[in-house]
């Protein structure tokens, strides 16, 4: 075991990890008018991006680029002020590599164009292999057991990879494999993907996490740069042509313990972001959040503990089946199955259920809010009731398919980004 794992930790230190962090996250409506997908707040105190950049520390890569473009200041103040830890001195590193047009005079045009026009800082690292993550997803995973197999199987490129349902499979990139587990056929968002499992209800899904050696990486998208017919995409233009011609691995995410299907959520729409926070609150969720083994690390503000106030009959601070972050103050309110972030204050004779809360929201005296997601900042007027008429939320607010009403500041009429 020993030697396994100074195997694993060698890889590890000569592996480079980039963090495809410039998306927009459309699908996510309002919550990324104003921020980047990966900056999206997750779990009462983290951002989604907190957990690939968790995995690389806890699995011993120190050397890490977040490639940033769409509305990136609040991502990348996050990342200054919770991520300064990685020291110079020791070859650690974590760089923010926003669009720059460092080799063409256009910004990222793809992933895969994103990593292209930053091939100059890559190539001043030296590292043995490149691993790059997509920054919106939310799991725990060791990489180094995935270096480790990429580099065991002679690969040229190794794709993590995770069973999903066979309806939600047109939202990855979908992938066969033969019995030695090499990728024989790779299609981006397949209209009508394969199944996988004998029962026919799951395909194999790409996770956007790949293993690639350095040398094969630069060659390839040097190939990629030079077509001017590819969307420069990983999914799309990268992996589809080197199928069959080169070594290309599929690595299978499960649990090391049982072989079972590790936990992985694509929070890319409103009603997966929800359900995958609400889950939380269970009593064993599959992500724990509490496991001192693998922390998911952050910048967390200097806050007092959560406060509740009063206690009488009528008007009783408490929550209930919930998870409630520092700095919140709960005035004689009742929550009940909801999360609620930093700083959020609930006033007297409100009543907040089956909700998400997102930080430094003021939610007024009386207010009655249920299955609502609200956005950070917002001050909910007193008296306000939303998730009990459909239609008056319809009229006022963005109602997801799952019946989750999304609140945002300027649907209430409060203007947090001023433009002029």
């Amino acid at each position: 075991m020993a030697q396994v794992s100074r195997f694993v930790s060698r890889l590890t230190r000569t592996t480079l990890a980039l963090i495809m962090a410039g998306g927009r996250g459309s699908r996510l409506k309002h919550l990324t008018f104003w921020r980047a997908k990966p900056a999206v707040p997750f779990g009462g105190k983290f951002r989604i991006i907190d957990f690939p950049l968790s995995n690389c520390v806890n699995s011993g890569i120190r050397r890490i680029g977040v490639l940033t473009q769409y509305k990136a200041h609040s991502l990348i103040r996050h990342i200054q002020q919770g991520w300064g830890a990685l020291r110079g001195e020791f070859g650690d590193f974590l760089e923010l590599l926003p669009a720059q047009q460092r080799i063409e005079t256009s910004w990222y045009a793809g992933t895969a164009d994103a990593v292209y026009q930053n091939l100059d800082i890559i190539r001043s690292h030296s590292p043995e292999y490149v691993l790059i993550l997509a920054g919106d997803h939310v799991y725990k995973m060791d990489y180094g057991p995935m270096i480790a197999s990429h580099v065991e199987r002679g690969a040229d490129l190794t794709i993590g990879c995770i069973e999903v349902p066979l309806e939600d499979a047109r939202d990855f990139g979908v992938m066969e494999t033969d019995s030695t587990g090499r990728v024989i056929k790779f299609t981006e968002k397949p209209e009508h993907p394969k199944p996988v499992s004998p029962d026919g209800a799951t395909a194999l899904a790409s996770m956007g996490i790949y293993v690639f050696t350095t040398e094969f990486l630069y060659e390839q998208l040097i190939k990629d740069a030079d077509r001017t017919s590819s969307g420069h995409d990983f999914g799309r233009d990268i992996i589809p042509p080197v199928i069959g011609a080169h070594q290309v691995a599929a690595y299978s995410f499960q649990e090391p313990q049982t072989g079972r299907r590790a936990y992985w959520r694509d929070v890319g729409t409103i009603d997966a972001y929800w359900q995958a926070n609400m889950e939380l609150i269970g009593l064993t969720p599959e992500l724990n959040l509490y496991d001192a083994k693998w922390p998911i690390w952050t910048y967390q503000e200097q806050l007092p503990p959560a406060k509740f106030v009063f206690d009488n009959n009528d008007r009783r601070g408490m929550a209930v089946d919930s998870m409630v972050s520092g700095g919140c103050l709960i005035s004689g309110a009742s929550i009940r199955h909801s999360l609620l972030f930093s700083g959020v204050v609930v006033h007297s004779y409100a009543d907040v259920t089956d909700s998400l809360v997102l930080p430094n929201v003021d939610i007024g005296r009386h207010c009655r809010l249920r299955r609502v997601l609200i956005d950070k900042g917002c001050r909910i007027p007193e008296g306000t009731v939303i998730g009990s008429y459909p239609e008056d939320d319809r009229r006022r607010f963005h109602v997801t398919p799952a019946g989750v009403v999304l609140v945002t500041p300027e649907m209430l009429g409060q203007q947090l980004h001023h433009v002029r």
